[in-house]
């Protein structure tokens, strides 16, 4: 078994050789660099470069990392914005995959987490509907799942579902009663129908970001994933980790923007000197490095918190907070320091920060978290 080491330096040697130059050309969108058949050549070359999967477990074919292992192999991978589409560490898949390891029955398993897990399928992960449904606040949820013969009759509306087009299955947040429960159901079953695609910022998303409708779509009792009306506690199971992964992978995004920045300014010459020697370039790269490191050490700490088997809400909402807004300020500050051509297709600055900055909202905007933590915090010391 290769160390962590090892396989961080094969992870960073891949995207490089085989990742970076289509990401680059294409200008980071997905769907224009050919979608599922790009994704399928990339994770071939993946396996055989002995990378592929590093969160799967080992029985599925993965290398079976820990949060802490997994942090820099994913930042080597996010290097490149394909990297987890090669690597099969894409949100949402990634997320689904733990969610699945730790609750999916024996049939499942063998159903949906395998072949998931294998790169066979991708899946989505069916929560966040429009307004007044759950957004930001998953009680307002407001797609229903009634008992019927043999199983449910699902009916309800989801937007902005990451992963969507093309998807496989989908996890199914749904309300039942009082609480809600997750439920699993094949793309392709009547009752369920994918939609337009939400046009947004980010184009390195596989299957986009879409709308959603289920009409009386059936599922059986087996397909239940976990216990019925557990479905909130159940995909907490997801959120931390998920959130720590995504911060993973922009960091390594960020660091390529700062790199590409820096040497940008230390080979300019401008007002009788090199950039990187002048005070004001010199405070943007420090800052950058500051905000790397900050998130990285945050990142670990979490990362620590639910390796010992902890939800780590507090810590997961901190780092995810932080390294979403420290990452923008790295790629801002990138395309800042590389001036006109920083806002240019000349170098991938500008589409690292614009699929960046989305991440100050996905998976909980920043005011949320700070919300979540101030009210622990009183809690914690006022009681």
């Amino acid at each position: 078994m290769a160390t962590v080491e090892q396989i961080v330096s094969a992870t960073a040697q891949f995207i490089r050789t085989h990742v970076l130059p289509l990401d680059d050309e294409y200008d980071g969108d997905i769907a224009a660099a050919g979608g599922d058949a790009t994704r399928l050549r990339l994770q071939a070359a993946a396996r055989e470069a002995g990378v592929f999967a590093p969160h799967a477990p080992r029985d599925l074919g993965g290398l079976g990392l820990g949060m802490v292992e997994r942090a820099p192999v994913f930042e080597a991978a996010g290097y490149s914005l394909f990297g987890p589409i090669a690597l099969n560490i894409n949100a949402p898949d990634e997320g689904n995959v733990h969610l699945l390891d730790q609750l999916a029955t024996p049939s499942q398993r063998e159903r949906y987490l395998e072949p998931l897990a294998r790169g066979e399928m991708r899946s989505g992960f069916a929560m966040t509907e429009p307004a007044p449904g759950a957004g930001a606040d998953p009680s307002a949820l407001a797609t229903t799942a009634t008992r019927a013969d043999g199983g449910w009759l699902i009916n309800g509306e989801k937007h902005f579902i990451t992963g969507a087009d093309g998807a496989g299955f989908f996890i199914i947040m749904a309300r039942t009663g009082e609480q809600a429960t997750m439920f699993l159901a094949p793309a392709d079953r009547d009752g369920l129908e994918v939609g337009r695609h939400l046009k947004s910022l980010d184009t390195s998303m596989l299957g986009g970001h879409c709308q959603m409708r289920f009409s009386d779509l059936f599922v059986p009792d087996e397909d239940v994933l976990g216990e019925v009306d557990r479905g909130f506690a159940g995909a907490q199971i997801r959120l931390g980790p998920a959130r720590m992964t995504h911060v993973m992978r922009w960091l390594g995004a960020a660091r390529r923007a700062h790199e590409i920045a820096v040497a940008h300014v230390a080979d300019r010459e401008a007002f009788g000197a090199r950039l990187a020697d002048l005070g004001m370039m010199q405070q943007m790269i420090a800052d950058n490095e500051i905000d790397l490191a900050a998130t990285r050490a945050l990142l670990l700490e979490a990362c620590r918190a639910l390796d010992d088997g902890g939800r780590a809400s507090k810590e997961t909402s901190i780092a995810k907070t932080f390294g979403g807004e420290a990452l923008h300020r790295v790629a801002d500050r990138a395309v800042q320091m590389c001036g006109g051509l920083g806002t240019t297709h000349e170098l991938p600055v500008a589409k690292i920060a614009r699929e960046i900055r989305p991440f100050r909202i996905y998976d909980g905007p920043s005011e949320v978290h700070r919300w979540s933590l101030a009210r622990r915090a009183v809690r914690e010391i006022v009681g």
